[in-house]
């Protein structure tokens, strides 16, 4: 299975990939977003990655969703996004979490073994929650802000939470991190302003998402890559 990595290795190096091979990350929702990071992750050829995720597929999902099919509806995510990463390289580790995260288990779900977060659940209180426990056990996380009712891929940056602007849901974890006096953590987030709605329901297509996961999964190479 080495010829995988073949072009990977050209552009990174037989030791950078070594080390990406060697790491273990952990992605917190595998939807949209975090569909797209843990493909890239995977075909990039990290060795052990934990997706933990309660939700089953749902035919609204489809429109953005990397994992989602019409063959798959009603399925759990994290045994279908399991199943997919197997058949890319099945010297991959995929640890299956079906649960929803939460300041109740935290600890029990992001321990030390990880050497990268990746954040893409839609809740507040879980983001929070994920972030604090990593401050506090000094991994490394990147969060995902909002890309719901947004279109322009161009607009999405990386940068420190205090210095992001604009996304409505960086403004809500910037303030609680504050109250939290929790500080320093990447975010992916977009400059463009959110499409408004008459609706409850949040807009979203496919290539705003997957470009933030995508961007996501570039950040951990590189931080991977870093003397820790």
């Amino acid at each position: 299975m080495e010829e995988i990595y073949q072009r990977t290795e050209i552009l990174l190096g037989k030791d950078n990939l070594k080390k990406i091979k060697n790491s273990n990350v952990c992605i917190i929702g595998i939807g949209g977003v975090g569909s797209y990071t843990l493909e890239a992750l995977a075909r990039v050829g990290v060795g052990k990655i934990t997706i933990i995720d309660k939700d089953i597929i749902d035919i609204t999902n489809i429109n953005r969703q990397l994992i989602a099919t019409s063959e798959n509806v009603g399925e759990i995510k994290v045994d279908v996004a399991k199943k997919r990463i197997n058949e890319v390289n099945p010297n991959i580790k995929v640890t299956a979490i079906k649960d929803f995260i939460d300041e109740n288990n935290v600890k029990e779900y992001i321990t030390r073994e990880f050497d990268y977060v990746v954040d893409a659940v839609d809740s507040v209180n879980s983001k929070i929650s994920v972030i604090k426990r990593c401050k506090e056990l000094g991994i490394r996380i990147i969060s995902s802000m909002g890309t719901a009712n947004k279109l322009d891929p161009l607009s999405l940056k990386v940068s420190d939470i205090s210095k992001t602007e604009i996304c409505p849901l960086a403004k809500v974890i910037r303030k609680k991190l504050k109250e939290e006096r929790v500080n320093k953590v990447k975010v992916l987030y977009s400059t463009e302003l959110p499409k408004k709605d008459s609706t409850k329901t949040l807009g979203s297509i496919s290539f705003v998402p997957s470009a933030a996961g995508l961007i996501i999964a570039s950040e951990v190479v590189k931080d991977l890559l870093k003397e820790s």
